[in-house]
């Protein structure tokens, strides 16, 4: 397939340079469009010699020129497919508001991690709504098993939304409970790390404590990509369970889940795999294979495809 691509390719490391270099070694062609850059017209001359239109948008980014709701409009017209694959949560968050003014809203089909949003589109509006989970990059699935160099980490943002303040009490739980033997690693903690030293960093760290934005502590069908990335990138992860991530993931099997907001539960869970290396090892492996075979961006673009 011929695939017009409109999003963020101005860093190697954003979802849309994962996608299109997935896209490609799948074995499609890709016309990459740069959000910002890129005009209405010439996002709709190439789409038009496309067989879909892919639109990773960029909350609060505008696309000059023609508005993208014509675009999507006059596509629709010519029975060229439009489509999205997002890996955000807007329901419940402040970004919600802008669902009804966004162009964004006049794609045809919305492939999201959020099953309640997916739902939501099929019985309330004219977009085809998908629920699909997140993945990993295929290229950033490898576990070099590395001597462990550290105990305990957490990684990702601190203050994340101000929706989700069980973030920042976790982390400082984390600090206040286990001292110099956990470290941060995030914007606002001892630094972003990626690429190969992400992967680094997740096989040389006994365990890592996971977090998604689970509002109400009552939000089922949405988990963050961090549990593919941990996973994939060959983590020990021990995360809140959330209603859907056993469709996914077996518990004690893959990785390990304890109940959000209980710290004894998650306290003992923590030092029992720290002391007990066989145990631990045993499921960072199975949960890597796992993660490998089932759940890369492969995976999601040969299902997303396949479904148009």
């Amino acid at each position: 397939m011929q695939l017009a691509f409109l999003g963020n390719f101005g860093v190697d490391f954003s979802s849309e340079s994962h996608h299109r270099r997935t896209l490609q070694n799948l074995g499609h062609s890709v016309i990459s469009l740069q959000e910002t850059q890129a005009t209405g017209e010439q996002v709709l001359e190439a789409a038009e010699t496309s067989d879909a239109l892919i639109w990773v948008h960029t909350h609060g980014w505008d696309t000059p020129g023609l508005r993208m709701a014509q675009v999507l409009s006059e596509l629709k017209k010519r029975g060229i497919p439009t489509l999205t694959y997002h890996l955000d949560l807007w329901f419940g968050l402040e970004r919600q508001k802008d669902m009804q003014s966004d162009d964004y809203w006049h794609i045809q089909h919305f492939f999201t991690v959020d099953k309640k949003m997916a739902d939501w589109f099929n019985t309330e509006s004219d977009i085809q709504g998908h629920y699909i989970n997140a993945a990993v990059y295929d290229a950033e699935c490898y576990w070099n098993p590395t001597p462990a160099a550290r105990d305990l980490i957490f990684v990702g943002s601190k203050g994340y939304h101000p929706e989700w303040p069980y973030r920042p009490q976790l982390i400082e739980w984390l600090h206040g409970a286990y001292g110099g033997r956990f470290t941060h690693y995030g914007g606002d903690g001892a630094g972003v790390i990626r690429g190969d030293a992400l992967n680094d960093l997740y096989a040389s760290t006994k365990v890592a404590v996971g977090d998604s934005l689970c509002i109400n502590f009552d939000y089922p069908y949405y988990h963050s990509d961090r549990v593919y990335e941990t996973l994939g990138r060959g983590g020990f992860i021990i995360h809140p369970y959330i209603k859907g991530m056993e469709e996914n993931f077996n518990d004690g099997e893959h990785l390990v889940f304890y109940k959000f907001g209980d710290f004894e539960d998650l306290k003992n869970k923590i030092d029992f795999y720290i002391e007990n290396d066989e145990a631990r090892e045993i499921i960072r492996a199975s949960g890597h294979e796992h993660v490998k075979k089932n759940h890369t961006y492969l995976n999601r673009w040969t299902e997303i495809l396949g479904s148009l």
